[in-house]
């Protein structure tokens, strides 16, 4: 399997990231467990998670992810083998980049986590309130410590990822070697300034929202499949528009010419795009998962992805 690596920070990755939003939520600790087992036995390394995921569920009080992927690290007994991320700054309960609240938090992730270091440890979002000198040198006292390998950022403009850059560059602190932000062939808002950013200081992308929250798996074609998830209502923006159904028909087309589905393409595009190590896509079945991983062995020639962006333009 491929690696690509995390900006300058020594790690790499397979290019695919399992989301794991879904543990804890939509698939139980069991389902999860079975998924990690199949994705890690696929030859892929990296998952992503958060401290919030998922507080918005009833019942759910947040940790709940971090704490399935904790008993199935101590229940596998393996840990240096795999490249775990998680969040913190968009929790209610420690909300924020203040450096308090990341020694804080980064605990809390630790013990829930059942390890004694995070691969990757994320800004989950900007946080305009804290100085960025505040933030990384927290995140410095925490690679110090042998807690924190890397550090990155999520949901992050392009100039204050460039501010943040600079700080650390002027003033010693870690800098943040990958960004996540939402990224798929309905969603290019990050290519320009942002992505060009990331490629000139060598910051890997890990987007998330690779499927468009499902739409490009091509299960929502009509005002009539809205209904068949809770995701539905999400969708009704894609179809109202002449990009939606003219992305799935490319979509469709290409996957026929490769012996493929529309999610295997859709994700093989964002893994050929410049500046991204990986898209993070979830699963809540082994079948899911299978799909999944297939789109890292896809191959797109020029031509196909010529096809896509002309579509997704």
């Amino acid at each position: 399997m491929e690696h690509r690596p995390l900006g300058r920070s020594g790690l790499s990755i397979a290019p695919l990231m399992l989301g794991g939003n879904v543990f804890g939520w939509t698939a139980d600790e069991t389902t999860s467990h079975a998924i990690l087992d199949a994705f890690v036995a696929g030859g892929f390394n990296a998952i992503d998670t958060a401290d919030v995921y998922s507080a918005w569920v009833p019942g759910n009080t947040g940790g709940d992810s971090e704490k399935v992927i904790g008993t199935w690290l101590k229940a596998r007994g393996r840990r240096d083998d795999v490249i775990i991320a998680t969040k913190v700054g968009m929790w209610p309960a420690q909300p924020g980049l203040k450096a308090a609240n990341i020694i804080a938090a980064c605990e809390g992730s630790l013990t829930r986590l059942q390890t004694d270091y995070i691969d990757l440890y994320q800004s989950h979002r900007d946080d305009a309130d804290t100085p960025q000198d505040e933030t990384l040198e927290a995140y410095g006292r925490l690679i110090k410590a042998g807690k924190v390998r890397a550090i990155g950022a999520s949901n992050f403009e392009t100039d204050r990822l460039a501010s943040s850059e600079a700080v650390s560059a002027a003033r010693g602190y870690p800098r943040y070697d990958t960004l996540q932000p939402a990224y798929n062939l309905m969603d290019r808002a990050i290519e320009g300034p942002l992505q060009q950013l990331c490629l000139t200081e060598n910051v890997s992308i890990i987007s998330y929202y690779g499927l468009a929250s499902g739409f490009l798996t091509g299960k929502y074609r009509s005002i009539d499949d809205l209904g068949k998830s809770p995701r539905g209502g999400g969708m009704k923006k894609h179809l109202e528009g002449e990009k939606g159904p003219r992305v799935l028909a490319t979509l469709d087309s290409v996957a026929a010419a490769l012996d493929a589905t529309p999610a295997q393409v859709a994700l093989a595009w964002v893994m050929a795009r410049p500046a991204v190590a990986a898209p993070i896509a979830s699963a809540t079945s082994l079948v899911q998962l299978e799909e999944l991983m297939g789109a890292a062995r896809l191959s797109l020639d020029p031509a196909h992805i010529a096809q896509l962006d002309a579509a997704s333009a």
